[in-house]
């Protein structure tokens, strides 16, 4: 059993906050500071003298972040946001006319206009409805036909905290042939994510909400059978065999996922991101799991008897770190505004109040946050 309390000390925003608003910015934990902070120090004070040894902790990375999914190092790049790999995507996949992308009605943008974009190409979009807060399977395979390239959507959709079910939906796109692409920013670091076993051809994720890594620093994930497939709108000198040979102008592409990379990397942002993969990787993810799920069963069970409405899914499958909850007679953001002004951290999403604790909040602060609310 994880201390805990000891999780807990590492994170110096609990000394004035109740945070609970991972689904938006996390906050810093110390050795993700530190990690950052060193480099810093480095690169002020010997400037690029030890470069060598960015690139090794920069390839670390890489290999803590394939773990962390059950992926090879070979198919991880990084990326500045969850958006650019969305768009790398998008406008690599093969499409042909009267191609047609599926995706819920409710994603978070960044995982819309990409798809919406190709258009001007003759690709078709296919928005699937939410219903009650869920993306039901049976809608998703609905939309699908002999046309359909390629189905995107969120592991945790941000709005709800309903969580797809990747293992169907995977097995789903691979006996069709269809492009599976996952943005798994809203689970990654809270919820175990295997791309073996969910058949996930991409994945994006940025490190800020439950990898609790800085802003800017981002997984991309492309599986080895795809690699080729994937025309690669991003080529820039880094990606090529040989990136060091400066005027050897040859467009020959790595072997691996980190084609990708087009240029220097956000050195300081991946050893945040390194940091803050060891951190949890060191708790362990179905701990994580476990803790978040304790603190969201509370808060479940005490703000309806304050009489609150849970927006979010109930089913034990569907659900994630997210809570969505809903008062007849408050309003929700005059309610976010309270909370803030007592320093209880939380966001005015899906037409409620959404909560997002991670492992190292605690049930006081539930309890507190509870209390807080009219």
């Amino acid at each position: 059993m994880p201390d805990w309390a000891r999780i807990r000390s590492e994170f110096p925003v609990t000394k004035q906050y109740i945070y609970l608003n991972h689904a938006a910015v996390s906050p810093l934990s110390r050795p993700v500071r530190e990690a950052m902070r060193g480099f810093l120090d480095d690169a002020t004070f010997h400037g690029a003298v030890h470069a060598r040894q960015w690139y090794r902790t920069i390839q670390q990375c890489r290999t803590s972040a394939a773990q962390l999914i059950n992926a090879s190092a070979d198919e991880i790049a990084f990326m500045k946001n969850t958006t650019q790999g969305l768009i790398i995507a998008a406008n690599g996949i093969p499409w042909q006319p009267g191609d047609n992308v599926v995706l819920p009605n409710v994603e978070f943008p960044a995982n819309v206009y990409p798809w919406w974009n190709l258009e001007s190409q003759g690709v078709e979009i296919r928005f699937v409805k939410e219903v009650k807060g869920r993306i039901p399977y049976e809608s998703i395979e609905a939309a699908m036909d002999e046309h359909t390239r390629a189905l995107t959507i969120s592991f945790v959709e941000f709005a709800s905290g309903f969580r797809n079910d990747l293992v169907a939906l995977g097995n789903l796109c691979r006996e069709r042939d269809i492009w599976f692409i996952v943005d798994v920013i809203q689970g990654l670091g809270a919820l175990p994510v295997d791309v073996r076993e969910a058949h996930i051809d991409i994945l994006a994720a940025d490190g800020h909400k439950w990898l609790l890594a800085p802003e800017g620093a981002a997984i991309f994930y492309c599986a080895r059978r795809r690699l080729d497939q994937l025309h690669n709108t991003n080529l820039g000198w880094a990606g090529v065999v040989h990136p060091g040979d400066y005027l050897n102008y040859d467009r020959t592409q790595v072997p691996s996922a980190e084609r990708f990379e087009e240029g220097s990397f956000n050195s300081i942002g991946l050893y945040g991101l390194k940091a803050a993969i060891d951190f949890l990787w060191e708790i362990g993810i179905e701990a994580i799991e476990g803790r978040i799920l304790l603190l969201t069963d509370l808060l479940i069970e005490r703000v309806q008897a304050k009489g609150y409405e849970i927006l979010s899914s109930l089913n034990p499958k569907e659900r994630s770190g997210i809570v969505v909850i809903r008062h007849p007679e408050h309003d929700t953001v005059q309610i976010v505004s309270m909370l803030a002004d007592q320093n209880v951290i939380v966001a005015a999403r899906g037409g409620g109040i959404r909560i997002s604790p991670h492992c190292y909040n605690t049930e006081d602060e539930i309890l507190k946050f509870v209390e807080l609310l009219p």
